[in-house]
């Protein structure tokens, strides 16, 4: 067999080490990986957690090409199986999915393929692979392991609880001599322990790498006019750049897309009130193409792979931590600098703590859900690094990152404790059923119908609170609500109540450090852009280099990543290697892909340089 270039052909007995290289074009392993890729190649279980971009997907690709048999992959939805298929199938490695957008003939040709050794993954839903007839065609195919993706899905502790993989503890039951990898990248302490048990990985070892996403940075602001917030973030983009906004409504998804693109932005909707044909479209063209901008609800997400996504924007507050981790994670998975903002305000608390008691959870759950939302309300809120906190919910730690908002413009602080105690004993003196602009019109001392009508007006707090103006309350209050001081009731009107460290903080009357109220509202960021190292020459060259790149890909039909990405381009524009064995020594050029876009690349840099 050739060593050099050969696409499609058997790999067993292949290195680890030598399949990283040949095929993915990296020369050495990252964190983890190598000792979970040795783990899992002598036939052991594992769990797995790592952050996005950390190359998880290799923990489970590399074993199935090393060991004999086809590896089975459980994966959650069609897009993220087609891109991995396609990224695989473009370096060169022998991969199918199987899902409902595929015609059976091409299914029945795939197994076939899988039962005579000439596939190496396949990529399938949890619904297919518990169908009986799958089931039984699985019977007759060598197994090398199998591998379920986005494995918080099995657990209702979890961010996107799935019903379907909660049934995957079949695979243990019915498959107990083939080895079997979980893997995922957001889960806290609680959703690990409900995966390793629902998935009976109790007896395997676990693995756990830093949660830490260093080349994002983070800022998260109150909302006040979030078009003109938008605006301000704009202006520090490279127009050229992909990325995601995520809205909390259909509503919101379509007026901000029409607004983006009459300010002149290519932008693009995706939300569940579109037909599927539609949603298919646009993330196609997302996925497809670059400089587009996605405007979407949380309907849209777990399946992008697209490593150059540069920014994450929230305009309002996703449902908890591991929701927003995973979705500023859909960011700079290149590992070049990306950008995640976040606005918020205490309307979108009462809109998602209404969507928690409508839903089809239990109490308990439900309980879970309150206390998560709680917990992302104090990441807002808070006035010391926003990565500490992060990763501290996972478990990890680090020290002030300096690539957060918190970090370069650290807030003032002041002692809180008298405005906490006027709040809350206007809260308590007006019933504990009304919401923020009732109690502070009682604590500003207006005499508006509503306060004369209640008489509120005849309260001893009524015009305590003079000093401050309404958006210095509402930032205060906000602050309250995050310290778990105050609560949101699930009522039509969101009314404020004393929580029980409310009421012990009323007799104790311990210093509060509050974030000092600012007026600013303008986007800004010293966040490095993705190729602030760059010559303006290079940086034509790297512009030159991705037109060719997207030239390729439509030729061949895929996402202009999966030939190279803009880290390897990157590198082109800077190295500018003039030979095959020069471009070789840049990571993500693999043989295949050296054989088949290399020349290409190589005469392009030197019809450039010659210019």
């Amino acid at each position: 067999m050739s060593e050099t270039f050969t696409e499609n052909t058997s790999v067993v007995n292949f290195t680890p080490q030598h399949i990283l290289k040949k095929y993915y074009g990296y020369t050495s392993f990252r964190g983890d990986q190598a000792e979970i890729i040795d783990h899992v190649i002598a036939g052991n279980n594992a769990f797995v957690l790592m952050p996005t971009g950390s190359g998880k997907s290799l923990c489970y690709q590399i074993p199935s090409i090393c060991r004999k048999g086809v590896g089975i992959v459980i994966s959650p939805l069609i897009a993220l199986m087609q891109d991995q298929v396609s990224a695989l199938k473009q370096s060169g490695i022998r991969a199918a999915a199987i899902n409902s957008s595929i015609k059976n003939n091409q299914i029945s040709a795939t197994l076939s393929k899988a039962s005579q050794g000439n596939i190496d993954l396949l990529y399938v839903a949890p619904e297919r692979l518990l169908m009986d007839s799958f089931l039984n065609t699985l019977q007759n195919i060598d197994i090398a392991l199998f591998a379920i993706d986005e494995a918080h899905c099995v657990s209702e502790w979890g961010h996107d609880f799935r019903p379907d993989y909660a049934q995957l503890s079949y695979i243990a039951d019915n498959f107990p001599d083939i080895p079997r990898i979980a893997l995922t990248a957001t889960a806290d302490k609680p959703t690990r322990k409900d995966i390793v048990e629902r998935l009976k990985l109790s007896s395997s070892k676990i693995f756990i790498g830093g949660f830490d996403r260093p080349n994002i940075h983070y800022t998260i602001t109150p909302k006040k006019k979030a078009k003109q917030q938008l605006a301000d973030f704009f202006k520090q983009q490279d127009s050229q750049s992909s990325g995601i906004i995520y809205c909390l409504s259909r509503r919101s998804v379509d007026e901000t897309t029409t607004w983006l693109c009459e300010q002149g932005f290519n932008a693009l909707s995706y939300h569940a009130g579109m037909s599927g044909s539609l949603r298919d479209k646009n993330q196609h063209a997302f996925l497809y193409g670059e400089g587009i901008i996605m405007v979407a609800t949380i309907a849209f997400g777990m399946g992008i792979d697209k490593p150059d996504v540069r920014f994450v924007v929230h305009l309002n507050i996703p449902k908890n931590i591991e929701a927003y981790y995973q979705e500023t994670g859909r960011a700079g998975r290149d590992g070049l600098p990306a950008l995640a903002m976040m606005l918020y305000g205490m309307g979108d608390t009462v809109l998602l703590r209404s969507f928690i008691e409508q839903g089809d959870s239990n109490s308990n759950q439900k309980r879970i859900e309150h206390q998560k939302l709680n917990t992302l309300l104090g990441l807002c809120e808070a006035v010391h690094c926003r990565r500490q906190i992060l990763l501290s919910y996972f478990g990890d730690t680090c020290d002030p990152c300096g690539n957060c908002d918190n970090c370069q413009e650290p807030p003032e602080t002041f002692d809180g404790s008298i405005v906490a105690q006027k709040a809350l004993s206007c809260v308590y003196r007006t019933g504990q059923r009304f919401g923020v602009s009732h109690i502070i019109d009682v604590l500003q001392g207006k005499t508006v119908e509503r306060v004369i009508a209640l008489g509120h007006d005849k309260l001893s707090t009524f015009g305590i609170g003079e000093e401050f103006s309404k958006p210095e309350w509402q930032s205060y209050i906000r602050q309250l609500v995050a310290s778990n001081l105050l609560e949101v009731a699930i009522t039509e009107y969101g009314g404020l109540k004393i929580t029980a460290e409310g009421r012990t903080f009323l007799k104790q009357k311990p210093a509060l450090p509050l974030r000092k109220y600012t007026p600013k509202s303008r986007y800004k960021s010293k966040a490095p852009v993705a190729m602030a190292d760059i010559s303006v020459d290079d940086m034509t060259l790297f512009d030159q280099l991705k037109e060719l790149r997207l030239k390729l890909a439509k030729e061949k039909s895929v996402p202009p990543y999966v030939i190279f990405h803009d880290k390897t381009l990157y590198a082109f524009a800077i190295q500018k290697p003039k030979t095959l064995n020069e471009m070789a020594m840049i990571d993500g050029v693999g043989d295949v892909k050296l054989k088949r876009y290399g020349p290409i690349f190589l005469e392009d840099i030197s019809h450039w340089q010659g210019a």
